[in-house]
């Protein structure tokens, strides 16, 4: 798959500022003292192993748990995010690798399952909510044309945009990209990395989560590695090698091209 990163300058205000944030379990630290942020048009990988942290921050963001420290800003203001509901308003959305859509209805129902458009009269309006399913697919793939199926009949990869169409049919500014490419075959794979760069188009800031090395450098802006809690270090795709990215897992050492965090191995 061809690279879809055409990297951002990292100016102006942040969408996503997350600073010193913290959450233990029973005592045990599952995030430490991280720092993320993520700018508009601009997808940051978040690596690490299975329990390095990245999940549990994310879901901080998402809402899904509270932290104990630290803060979040939403476009340069302070963000109280305590529940999904929060995250959503905030124009946070997570798309899980589950993807989450009711398989037996098709694209139009998806995008407004639970928001349905209502006629006069207290009926679905179905027409409506078709036409503007049109659109949103229209503008983030323009080759979707089963409109009239389950979408347990569609290509993981046609799934794919159905779940990001619900998203940004709300007005999500930051999606949260749960191993989008997981079980998907190459020709799908590429089929998400367009949808990706169609969002960076809308300035739409991405949070991925990957344990695929390749996918990261073909979809990524900046790599972020966590261990055992902590951000061991940052960098720009552009910057590292993949060899240096597997390092900073498994070793936690972070090579020059990167920035280390608190969770860096001290040399």
């Amino acid at each position: 798959m061809s690279q879809v990163h055409e990297a951002p300058a990292a100016t102006g205000v942040p969408l996503i500022d997350m600073r010193e944030i913290s959450i233990s379990f029973g005592g045990i630290h599952a995030v430490e003292r991280a720092s993320v942020n993520l700018y508009p048009g601009e997808v940051v990988a978040l690596l690490g192993h299975n329990g390095a942290g990245k999940s549990t921050l994310i879901k901080i963001l998402s809402g899904a748990y509270k932290r104990d420290s630290g803060e979040i800003d939403v476009n340069g203001a302070p963000a109280q995010i305590g529940n999904p509901r929060d995250a959503k308003a905030y124009g946070i959305e997570t798309i899980y690798q589950t993807l989450a859509l009711a398989d037996n209805v098709d694209a139009a129902a998806n995008l407004f399952l639970g928001r349905e458009i209502m006629t006069p009269w207290g009926t679905l309006d179905d027409a409506a909510m078709e036409a503007e399913a049109r659109k949103v697919m229209g503008r983030l793939n323009p080759n979707f044309r089963r409109f009239k199926e389950p979408v347990k009949a569609l290509s993981g990869g046609q799934r794919q945009s159905v779940a990001i169409a619900r998203a940004i049919l709300f007005n999500a500014r930051i999606l949260i990209m749960d191993e989008p490419t997981a079980a998907l075959g190459p020709q799908e794979t590429a089929q998400v990395g367009e949808l990706i760069k169609e969002l960076k188009k809308d300035g739409i800031g991405i949070f991925l989560i990957s344990h695929d090395i390749h996918d990261v450098f073909d979809l990524a802006d900046r790599v972020v590695v966590m261990k055992n809690g902590k951000v061991v270090g940052e960098a720009p795709t552009s910057a590292v090698t993949k060899d240096e990215v597997l390092g900073m897992i498994i070793l936690g050492k972070c090579p020059p091209g990167a920035t280390p965090g608190p969770g860096a191995m001290a040399s």
